[in-house]
C-alpha cells in the first residue's frame, strides 16, 4: 500500500466526521480553479472586435489564435459528403446505432400543450415553442468529439428547432476544416451549415451574425475561453452553462471491483489535468486496491500525464466513510456531474441521490456507456452546478409561453381583486387598466 507521501490521489478519511453539511463537504473536495474573469480579459477584445467587424474579424482571430488562415468560415458541403462517405464504417455503425439510442430517449422529453380552465371563460394554455436557430459548439482540442455532435443536434431537432448550424475548430491537418468525423457524424445527422470555426470566436459569431446568421441560442462545451464568451454574451443569446471540466463520483461498498473503479476514474480523468476523479467508500480494503490499480493503470494508458496531474490535483480524493448514509450526504453535497453508484443495492441506493447531472447504476453502467450509447445526455452541469441545474435535453430549446384569454364575465368577476392588489402593491394604474373597461362599456 502506497504512503501519503506517494500518493497518485488524496486520502480523505471522514469516518469520525460529524460535520456532513454542504458548506463542509464542498471545502473539502473543491473544484479545481477556472480564473473565468482572467479569460474574460483576454475575450471582451476579441468580442468586440467581431462586434464592430463581423467576419472579417472572425477570420482573423482563427488565424492569429489557431494559426489557420481559411478563405471561407462555412464548410462547403462537398466537404462535408465527402467526409461522410469516407468515414471508417465501424465508425459509422458505431454512431448509427448512439443516434437511434438517443433519439429514442429524447423522443419522450417532448411536451404537449396544456389548456387549464382557470374559471368558466377563463382559461391559460401553456404551449411549448422551439427556438427559431441555434449555435451548436463542437469542441476540437485535445480529442475528436462526434459524441458532442449528437447530444447537441438531436434534443434541438426533437424539440422542433428549423435551424442549425455548427461550429468546431479548424484543423491544418485536415485542410483548415473541422475533423472529418464531425463533418460526417453532422452529415448524419442531416446538419450542412458548419464553420471552421472556434473557442470564443465562435461564440461571437453566432451572437453577431458575423459571417452567419444570428442564433437565439448557443449550446455545447468548450475551453475555459469558450465558458468566458457565453458569460460575456449571455442574455444577447441564451446558453445551456458555462461548462467547466469533467467531473466523476463513485460511491462504492466492499462489493465494488477496484479495477473497474480505477478504470472509470481514469476515464474521465483523461480529459483535461484539472478534470476531477472522487471516490467515495465505506472500504478502506476497496480505497488500498483502487490506488494499486490505479498506479498500475495510469502507466499503461495513453495519456498517463494528463491523468496523473488530474487524479494529483486539489480536485480529486478518496474519502473514507463509515456508512453509505454518510456517503450519501458527501456525494449529494458534491452534486457531481456523472455519479456512480457501485454497491450492494444500487438501484435502491440511487433512489437517495438528490443532486447529480446523470447517475450511473451498477457494475456495467460506466459513465462512459453515457457518454456515447446509452441514450442519455453527456452535456451536463459541472462545478457543482447539478444541485441547481439540469443537464441538456429537449427543454433547453423550447420556450413555454403562457396564452391567457378572459370573456367578459370572467373579467368582470376578478376585477375588484386585481385592482385591490395593484393599489396594495402601490401600482394603481395597474388598477385603472382594469377599471378602464368598465369606463368603456358606460360602466362607473
Amino acid at each position: 500500500m502506497s504512503t501519503p507521501a506517494d500518493r497518485l490521489i488524496r486520502r480523505i478519511d471522514l469516518t469520525g466526521n460529524l460535520d456532513f453539511s454542504r458548506g463542509n463537504i464542498r471545502n473539502l473536495l473543491p473544484r479545481a480553479e477556472m480564473d473565468i474573469e482572467a479569460a474574460l480579459v483576454v475575450v471582451k477584445p476579441l468580442l468586440e472586435r467581431i462586434k464592430k467587424e463581423g467576419e472579417k474579424a472572425v477570420v482573423a482571430i482563427t488565424a492569429e489564435i489557431d494559426g489557420v488562415k481559411i478563405s471561407q468560415l462555412r464548410v462547403p458541403v462537398q466537404i462535408i459528403q465527402q467526409a461522410l462517405a469516407d468515414l471508417d464504417p465501424k465508425i459509422k455503425e458505431a454512431l448509427v446505432e448512439a443516434i437511434k439510442r438517443i433519439e429514442k430517449v429524447h423522443n419522450d422529453q417532448k411536451r404537449s400543450e396544456k389548456k387549464t380552465d382557470v374559471v368558466p371563460g377563463g382559461s391559460v394554455i401553456e404551449r411549448w415553442i422551439p427556438v427559431d436557430r441555434v449555435g451548436l459548439y463542437v469542441p476540437g482540442g485535445k480529442a475528436v468529439y462526434p459524441s458532442s455532435v449528437m447530444m447537441n443536434v438531436i434534443p434541438a431537432k426533437i424539440a422542433g428547432v428549423k435551424s442549425f448550424a455548427v461550429a468546431s475548430p479548424p484543423q491544418k491537418d485536415f485542410g483548415g476544416y473541422p475533423h472529418p468525423t464531425i463533418l460526417a457524424t453532422c452529415a448524419l445527422l442531416g446538419v450542412d451549415e458548419i464553420y471552421s470555426v472556434g473557442g470564443a470566436q465562435a461564440i461571437g459569431m453566432f451572437a453577431y451574425g458575423a459571417g452567419c446568421e444570428a442564433v437565439d441560442i448557443v449550446t455545447g462545451p468548450g475551453n475555459i475561453y469558450v465558458a468566458a464568451a457565453k458569460r460575456a454574451l449571455r442574455g444577447l443569446i441564451g446558453i445551456d452553462s458555462e461548462a467547466g471540466p469533467t467531473e466523476i463520483a463513485i460511491l462504492a461498498d466492499e462489493s465494488a471491483n477496484a479495477e473497474n473503479v480505477a478504470a472509470d476514474l481514469i476515464s474521465q480523468a483523461e480529459h483535461d489535468t484539472i478534470a476531477a476523479a472522487v471516490l467515495v467508500t465505506t472500504s478502506t480494503k476497496l480505497a488500498n486496491e483502487v490506488e494499486v490499480a490505479l498506479d498500475s493503470r495510469v502507466k499503461k494508458t495513453k495519456h498517463s500525464a494528463r491523468i496523473s496531474a488530474a487524479l494529483n490535483g486539489i480536485q480529486s480524493a478518496i474519502v473514507i466513510v463509515a456508512n453509505l448514509e454518510d456517503g450519501l450526504a458527501v456525494v449529494n453535497a458534491y452534486g457531481a456531474e456523472h455519479l456512480e453508484i457501485q454497491t450492494l443495492d444500487a438501484v435502491n441506493v440511487a433512489k437517495s441521490i438528490r443532486n447529480a447531472g446523470a447517475v450511473f447504476i451498477g457494475p456495467y453502467t460506466p459513465v462512459s456507456l453515457g457518454d456515447y450509447s446509452a441514450g442519455s445526455n453527456h452535456v451536463l452541469p459541472t462545478g457543482g452546478c447539478a444541485c441547481h441545474s439540469s443537464g441538456l435535453s429537449v427543454q433547453t430549446f423550447l420556450r413555454g409561453i403562457h396564452f391567457v384569454e378572459y370573456n367578459e364575465q370572467a373579467f368582470k368577476d376578478i376585477a375588484e381583486n386585481v385592482i385591490t392588489l395593484a393599489n396594495s402593491e402601490d401600482l394603481p394604474a395597474h388598477g385603472e387598466a382594469m377599471s378602464a373597461r368598465f369606463t368603456l362599456n358606460g360602466e362607473s
